[in-house]
């Protein structure tokens, strides 16, 4: 027990001194933020621990070096007088809010050979915030208008939704930045119609085509691409994608016959032994000792396989409606096996082995119709669209 007690104490005092070591080496290589957390972390499990009393004294230092570097940055940002520093500045001060916040709930942090507490000098950072972020607001705010104003492709609406909707995170309400999100979302979003042909002489199961045009089912989480399966006239489309059925290929209904002549050695009664004067032989306890006898029987099994098969082939392409060029065209197929396997038999079936006379339970069922066929096939092919949809990029 004193071993074992001796052990875990020693482990304790090694992780807990790799864990300041760490620290110091984060506050040594001037990453303040790190430094501050790992202590943070540790002082809050249990800041009385005495074992914890080093993190106390890096969590001050830390936060002293870290507040006095962010205000020289903040300050030589300010004096540069460029508003491409406004983002810069408001998460300068929102952090060191944000860390003095954290800090409040652990004081008092007693010091415990130096008889005081720790130190940390804490500044009002509100007016600072707050001007911080309204400077930032309209700097968005203009950017974003002028990148709409002045959009020469979607990548500049885009541009403009990303600077309105972090506008609208920091600063909800501004002005009517939900409404010019909205706007720019629009105007980047690529729109894409959707055309299925059949170039074959099958139909296509109705109920096929709409699951693989039913494009909410495929969960595609694209921001920037709207599929339209109807076309609407107030929309101008950018690309049309194709869905094209170019042969199904469907085999004729088949029944297949194998016969299979199984035999085996089964138990057939049992005969008492005799010795050489032909009298039956006992055994030590007196019964009559008896031997198996055994007989062949044979079975002919005939085995029925229902086969029919059904293939689906055609492709996806993409077609830009500006340029009137094709992008890309991607093959599309998937294939359909219906088989079915059913027996009977003529002879002992105790000749079969069990896998055999399973088959014997089922008989021959109706063959699944073209149009089922097809659409069974279908089945697969909406995984592959949803692939294909998936891996192409437009831009």
């Amino acid at each position: 027990m004193k071993k074992a007690l001796l052990l875990c104490t020693a482990l304790v005092i090694f992780i807990s001194c790799g864990g300041v070591k760490k620290t110091q080496e984060a506050l040594n290589t001037g990453n303040y933020v790190a430094a501050m957390n790992k202590a943070m972390k540790n002082l809050s499990d249990n800041k009385t621990r005495k074992n914890n009393q080093p993190y106390i004294l890096l969590l001050e230092e830390a936060f002293a070096k870290h507040t006095e570097r962010e205000l020289q940055q903040i300050s030589f940002l300010e004096k540069d007088e460029n508003p491409a520093h406004y983002e810069a500045i408001y998460r300068s001060f929102v952090q060191l809010r944000s860390i003095q916040e954290r800090i409040k709930p652990l004081l008092p942090l007693r010091v415990y050979e130096e008889n005081r507490d720790a130190q940390f000098s804490f500044n009002n950072y509100e007016d600072d915030l707050l001007d911080a972020k309204d400077q930032l607001s309209e700097y968005l705010y203009d950017n974003a208008s002028d990148l709409v104003k002045n959009a020469s492709s979607k990548q500049d609406f885009r541009k403009a939704y990303a600077d309105f909707g972090y506008l609208n995170e920091i600063n909800p309400g501004f002005e009517d930045t939900k409404k010019r999100m909205e706007e720019a979302y629009a105007k980047g979003l690529d729109y894409v119609k959707v055309k299925m042909i059949n170039d074959t002489e099958q139909i296509v199961p109705s109920r096929l085509e709409e699951e693989l045009l039913n494009f909410n089912a495929y969960d595609l989480n694209d921001l920037w691409t709207e599929y339209h399966t109807t076309p609407l006239s107030t929309v101008k489309y950018d690309y049309e994608m194709q869905v094209a059925f170019r042969d199904i290929l469907i085999s004729p209904e088949q029944v297949n016959e194998k016969q299979i002549v199984k035999e085996k050695q089964i138990k057939d009664g049992y005969r008492y032994a005799l010795d050489s004067n032909g009298n039956v032989v006992k055994d030590s306890l007196g019964n009559k000792i008896k031997i198996d006898k055994f007989k062949t029987v044979r079975c002919d099994f005939y085995q029925f396989t229902q086969f029919k098969s059904a293939q689906v082939v055609g492709n996806v392409s993409f077609t830009d409606l500006h340029s009137k060029q094709q992008l890309n065209s991607y093959p599309l197929a998937s294939e359909f096996v219906f088989e079915h396997i059913y027996a009977n038999y003529n002879g002992d079936k105790r000749a079969l082995d069990n896998d055999l006379v399973a088959l014997l339970k089922l008989g021959a069922v109706p063959f699944p119709t073209n149009e089922q066929m097809v659409y069974d096939a279908g089945e697969d092919l909406k995984n592959r669209l949803k692939g294909i949809i998936t891996r192409h990029k437009f831009n």
